[in-house]
């Protein structure tokens, strides 16, 4: 064979060679630009996420403390009545006797709940607390996140 005839071969052989690796190299970058923009929608959603879940947690420690406040703040106001220090007063009315008696004095002490009824006024109070402030920490989260 004649050189010329196997050396334009060998060039069209390496010219096909060379095109493949060029065409394997471009399908390579193609894909990592693919991946590489896949990378970082998948960055800016974690932030995001993490945004989100820190705010969350602001919002919730927040509303934990506020709410511990209000509990704190019931137990003493149920304390300092208690002791005597505040007073609780209450609109009642106290049916007057029909009949006359000589006890005049059997009733004179100031009208008081009975221990039940003060309990359960305690548990009211300490429950529309926690109310109001879960509901505060519901509304604040819907703002937050379904809102967005």
């Amino acid at each position: 064979m004649n050189w010329k005839a196997t050396a334009l071969i060998g060039v069209i052989v390496l010219g096909g060679l060379l095109n493949w690796e060029v065409s394997k190299n471009q399908k390579l970058t193609n894909e990592n630009e693919r991946l590489n923009s896949q990378l970082s929608e998948q960055i800016a959603i974690t932030t995001d996420y993490e945004n989100r879940i820190n705010s969350l947690h602001e919002l919730d420690t927040k509303h934990t403390t506020e709410l511990t406040n209000a509990k704190a703040e019931l137990n003493k106001l149920r304390d300092d009545i208690r002791n005597g220090t505040k007073r609780v007063y209450i609109n009642a009315k106290c049916p007057k006797l029909e009949a006359n008696t000589t006890e005049s004095r059997s009733n004179e002490g100031s009208a008081r709940l009975s221990e039940a009824a003060e309990q359960d006024y305690w548990y009211l109070r300490e429950m529309m607390a926690e109310n109001e402030k879960q509901t505060l920490y519901l509304q604040n989260y819907i703002r937050m996140e379904c809102l967005r």
